[in-house]
């Protein structure tokens, strides 16, 4: 049981023996055993969603986690969904929709997803552009070439000044640029599930101007049966800099196809790598346009802007077995296919100033951002059958359900204030005002009662104060208030009286809450020498009107509808440490996250095993959440067996969680495991400008699942055919990959 006064207590007295080894320290430098006393590094990093002057981070009141671009490339990860999990405290992933480069990624018990429909809690920036897509806010982690990251920063808590959908965090991505990565490098790489990557980049100065462009081709035939990727994306930037000025245009683009392999029935673990239907793919083609540029009126004060255009299309096609067969439908299944076609643009401006107020040094920042976007979704679907494989055939012309457009309009104005009172305190007010406005509008002439429009505002606050009573330890507590508006989707899927096939069709729906997250925080942080770091911290997001998808079926056609379900809570203890010692480094993490449902609700769950006789279950204040582990371990070793070779290693333990549908926990198939991976990558520099690398993941074969969906299992037939007389409510898992291995080769010039 996660209790406050007992983790209050344990925080104390760590931070009571920080103190005392920092006394000690300082200690031993008055009696003369430190011959030289060098001053403190000062580490600056970005609190904004626009580059600024920076905050110093012992003014930072938040457990804030930074990653350079370099480190995410010593590691050769799949993609930086993989490294991210791995890596980053509080981070986990699950595959609900079987494919590497869609995962669903969670942090703190908030999730940012490439599916239509999931409840999104984490806002993404790219270089201060908001990369949630405006229609449903989903973030597809497919589109940024990993190659292009210069660093990473994850901001924890609802911070106001992150604008819409800050409920648990952001991640604000920085670009790389010709100026910081001169030269240049190709590194191809191969080996398990077929998987063939070709990366280039290049970078470099030409006077005070410098460019830098990367491009990645990725082919990937899949662990699993029907799971095969094709990623190609670009990424490139030309800017100017001066000793006042900087300007920078750059261009994303990406044109990927991505199959998934569904979740699957545990009968079926006989073969874990079969797909329960197919086809399900995504094609995912993007292109992003920003500009961006920063002033420096004096050495106090800074202007910086961006502008951007994004277009953005998405076609998927998904089967679907007819969760009605037999009992007043004779068809089988169902396939879907929609599209989404988005033009989306932007303007954002901020000033930085940095100065005195009474004697006492204060840095403020005002800002306004306006976001646009227009889209239109068209759903069809067909009548199909089964093959013995479980390919779906249609049967009938594709129809057309649905045909929307919506139109979003955000617009925020912000500002944040740190006050340094002394040495040792500062405290920081910060606010955001958001006024979001979706439209949306039936172009069928079908559906007339579908148009509407709703318009949400708030003032979100924000309060922090940080203590360092010595350069090597900073103390801080920091309350925040976010929002999230109902998407387009959940405004047009929220009548109980009629349920929509997600994320296929729209209907007319009463209006729905924006969802309101407040966040306390407390956390320290310290060094130890100056090879060591550490950190603790408690928080507790509350949430009010949280929004929820209300199944009506189970993971055979997943129908429902979106409602507000009250109050839910996400709390927990994030402690991380980082020493190197010789020729190993190491970092170790732990997480407790305690997410509960804090009102009760009733949920359709026919497959629970706890159902009533309507199929419905009761989830009560205190039920956990689907989906969220207790408790997740990481530990990341890095050894340097010499000058030219490095062997590392990733340990990840995540322990069980609840399947979705199992809201109320009483379900009899009871949570799905935890379990524990290990990869391992390996660097040798055969020369200085060619390196040899390797990496194996799931090292012992690891047979697990990260994901879980209660539901029907129609293909209970010999040899797991269509059977749709002899139906059984199953736990549906998504297994994760098995033990995998790569080579490749990098070779670099300046």
């Amino acid at each position: 049981m996660f209790r406050w006064k007992s983790l209050a207590g344990a925080t104390k007295v760590m931070l009571v023996g920080a103190l005392v080894m920092v006394r000690a320290q300082v200690l031993a430098a008055d009696a003369g055993t430190v011959p030289e006393q060098e001053l403190p590094t000062v580490v600056v990093t970005g609190t904004m969603p626009l580059p600024g002057l920076g905050l110093p981070l012992r003014d930072v009141a938040a457990n804030v986690q930074t990653v350079k671009g370099a480190a995410i490339e010593r590691q050769h990860a799949g993609n930086i969904t993989e490294y991210l999990e791995h890596n980053l405290s509080s981070v986990t992933i699950n595959s609900a929709q079987g494919n590497p480069y869609q995962p669903d990624i969670s942090y703190r018990g908030f999730t940012a997803s490439p599916l239509l429909g999931t409840p999104q809690g984490l806002s993404v920036f790219q270089d201060g552009v908001r990369i949630n897509e405006p229609f449903g806010d989903v973030v597809n982690w497919d589109l940024l070439p990993q190659s292009a990251i210069a660093h990473l920063q994850v901001m924890p808590g609802s911070n106001p000044i992150f604008g819409l959908n800050t409920l648990g965090g952001a991640i604000a991505i920085t670009t790389k640029n010709g100026r910081t990565n001169p030269g240049g490098q190709v590194e191809i790489s191969g080996g398990s599930f077929g998987r063939r990557t070709v990366e280039l980049e290049q970078g470099g100065t030409v006077g005070k101007l410098n460019y830098f462009v990367t491009a990645n081709d990725a082919l990937d035939h899949g662990w699993a049966d029907h799971n095969a990727s094709r990623v190609k994306q670009l990424f490139g930037k030309v800017g100017y800099q001066d000793v006042d000025n900087s300007l920078n245009m750059s261009l994303t683009a990406a044109d990927n196809e991505l199959q998934g392999s569904q979740t699957i029935p545990r009968s079926f673990l006989d073969n874990r790598r079969q797909s329960y239907t197919f086809p399900d793919q995504n094609l995912n083609r993007a292109t992003l346009w920003s500009l961006s540029g920063s002033h420096h009126f004096n050495e106090t004060l800074q202007l910086s802007a961006n502008a951007y255009h994004r277009n953005y299309r998405n076609e998927n096609t998904s089967s679907n077995v007819n969760g009605d067969y037999g009992a007043s439908d004779p068809i089988e299944a169902r396939n879907a296919r929609s599209i989404v076609d988005q033009s989306s643009y932007g303007l954002s401006l901020q000033l930085s100033y940095f100065g005195k107020l009474a004697a006492m040094d204060n840095q403020l920042v005002v800002g306004i951002a306006g976001d646009f976007a227009n889209a239109q979704f068209r759903q069809s679907s067909q009548d199909a059958r089964f093959i013995a494989d479980r390919n779906t055939v249609g049967s009938s012309d594709y129809g057309l359900n649905t045909d929307a457009k919506t139109r979003n309009s955000n617009l925020g104005v912000f500002f944040s204030d740190t006050l340094s009172l002394n040495d040792h305190w500062s405290v920081t007010a910060s606010g955001r005002y958001n006024h979001a406005r979706v439209k949306i509008n039936d172009r069928s002439g079908a559906q007339p009662l579908l148009d509407g429009d709703h318009a949400f505002s708030r003032l979100n606050p924000g309060f922090g104060v940080t203590y360092n009573p010595t350069p090597a330890l900073t103390a801080y507590a920091a309350y925040n208030e976010g929002m999230r508006t109902p998407t387009a989707i959940e405004l047009a899927c929220a009548d109980p009286d009629a349920p929509c096939s997600l994320p296929n069709s729209f209907i007319a729906d009463p209006p729905l809450k924006p969802v309101v997250a407040k966040t306390a925080e407390f956390g320290v942080r310290g060094k130890l020498g100056a090879a060591s770091g550490w950190s603790a911290s408690v928080f507790r997001t509350a949430l009010d009107n949280d929004i929820q998808f209300i199944s009506s079926s189970g993971a055979s056609t997943a129908t429902g509808y979106f409602q507000n379900v009250g109050k839910s809570r996400r709390q927990g203890l994030e402690v991380a440490a980082h020493t190197v010692m010789g020729k190993l480094d190491a970092t170790l993490s732990y997480n407790y996250i305690d997410a509960t449902y804090q009102t009760a609700f009733v949920q359709h769950s026919a497959s629970n095993s706890s159902a009533n006789a309507n199929g419905d279950i009761v989830i009560r204040r205190g039920n956990k959440m689907t989906g969220v582990p207790q408790n997740t371990i990481k530990l990341r070793l890095d050894y340097a067996a010499s000058p030219n070779w490095n062997i590392a290693t990733n340990l990840l333990y995540r322990s069980a969680i609840f399947a979705r549908g199992d809201e109320d926990n009483q379900d009899r198939n009871g949570k799905i495991a935890g379990y524990t991976v290990v990869n391992l990558d390996t660097t040798y520099a055969v020369t200085k400008h060619l390196q040899v690398f390797a990496r194996v993941n799931n090292l012992f074969n690891k047979q697990y699942a990260n994901f879980g969906v209660l539901g029907q299992n129609f293909f209970n037939g010999a040899g797991h055919s269509f059977d749709g007389a002899n139906i059984s409510n199953e736990q549906f898992i998504g297994p994760g990959a098995p033990r995998g291995a790569w080579v490749g080769l990098k070779y670099s010039w300046k």
